[in-house]
């Protein structure tokens, strides 16, 4: 088996990525990044999620974005929208997929890994630049320029298996591949508990996901 190391947010589509990668024969290392988000519920997520897919291993890396800010979800002092509105959203966190994706490029390198998962989608999202197809193969070029690993010959891909699916899609895949998105914490602002505030854009779209799906959403909203 191959080592892949996969990027595990603790939410519905890397939870689904993680459990992809399994059944395409990886060994899955996966590594959750705690930045300084609003709430602790999505790493405890991403650990239960970790096991239940039987993760090789899970790492959590401490990365404090709180001292640039700039994002809903890293300043305490910027509300998180209750409401779609125009352009990017103030959810964004400023170069958040671009460090993250740096940190698995380094382990990857370590574990001698060719292969880099990650839960980006551009389709039913909320319009941040760094889920694009563009940003992807940008960082994939860049990854293949940075590396001794790939100036000796070790190119390394990087797998976002979401990209152009839509919510409903991923809510099917993963529930076929036995994802118990009870487990999971999507929302931007959950409670201790992980339970869901359900006006959020991440709740929405989640929400509408499991509707477009038929499948009963299990998520714990706090509104309920």
């Amino acid at each position: 088996m191959k080592n892949a190391v996969v990027l595990l947010s603790g939410g519905l589509d890397s939870a689904t990525v993680l459990a992809m990668a399994r059944a395409q024969g990886y060994d899955c290392y996966a590594l959750s990044v705690d930045y300084g988000q609003r709430h602790h519920s999505e790493l405890e997520a991403a650990d239960r999620v970790a096991k239940m897919l039987g993760a090789k291993e899970h790492r959590v890396v401490n990365i404090d974005l709180t001292g640039f800010g700039g994002s809903a979800l890293t300043d305490n002092n910027i509300a998180v929208p209750q409401q779609p509105g125009e352009g990017i959203p103030t959810t964004y966190v400023p170069a958040r997929n671009t460090i993250m994706l740096s940190l698995a490029l380094a382990w990857a390198e370590v574990l001698q890994s060719q292969d880099i998962f990650i839960g980006v989608n551009a389709v039913d999202y909320s319009g941040y630049p760094d889920c694009r197809p563009a940003f992807i193969e940008a960082f994939e070029r860049m990854a293949n320029l940075a590396t001794k690993a790939a100036v000796e010959g070790s190119t390394l891909t990087v797998h976002a298996p979401l990209l152009h699916l839509s919510k409903a899609e991923i809510v099917q895949l993963g529930t076929a591949l036995g994802v118990d998105y009870a487990q999971t914490v999507s929302c931007y602002q959950a409670d201790e508990q992980g339970r869901a505030c359900g006006v959020c854009d991440s709740c929405r779209l989640r929400r509408a996901g499991f509707a477009a799906a038929g499948i009963v959403d299990p998520t714990p909203y706090r509104s309920a």
